[in-house]
């Protein structure tokens, strides 16, 4: 498999408190935000933080996943293809903003695909503003 990028994602339920915290004590520099998600670069790769809309209102957040190992590509359709030719289960979902498909490795790890192209469509939009 060929990546065209790689990054976090950080699922929060302080989401104010985690953006402040990685813009203005640690100073990564934003490659775009939108409502309840802000990407900044982070060395070769890039942090998204995001809003965990599933546990913000939750009494009990014991068993959150709070992260992700993001993998940019060309072709989300054609890795799941090869995922699930290793009996891998994949969550393929198409939106507005791109297309993901969210596995997890044998420990258990939350990983997706995401595709490269509206990934990078956000960054220039974000500073041709």
């Amino acid at each position: 498999m060929e990546f065209d990028m790689t990054g976090i994602i950080l699922f929060t339920i302080n989401y104010e408190q985690c953006v402040s915290f990685y813009a203005d004590i640690l100073g990564l520099p934003k490659l775009f935000e939108k409502e309840k998600l802000t990407c900044f670069e982070f060395g070769e790769s890039y942090l998204m933080v995001e809003v965990d809309d599933e546990y913000v209102d939750s009494e009990s957040t014991d068993n959150r996943v709070k992260t992700c190992l993001r993998m940019n590509v060309q072709n989300v359709k054609s890795l799941v293809k090869q995922l699930e030719s290793h009996d891998v289960p994949v969550d393929y979902q198409e939106h507005s903003w791109g297309i993901t498909a969210k596995f997890t490795d044998p420990d258990g790890n939350l990983c997706a695909f995401k595709d490269s192209e509206k990934f990078e469509q956000q960054i220039l939009d974000y500073k041709n503003r």
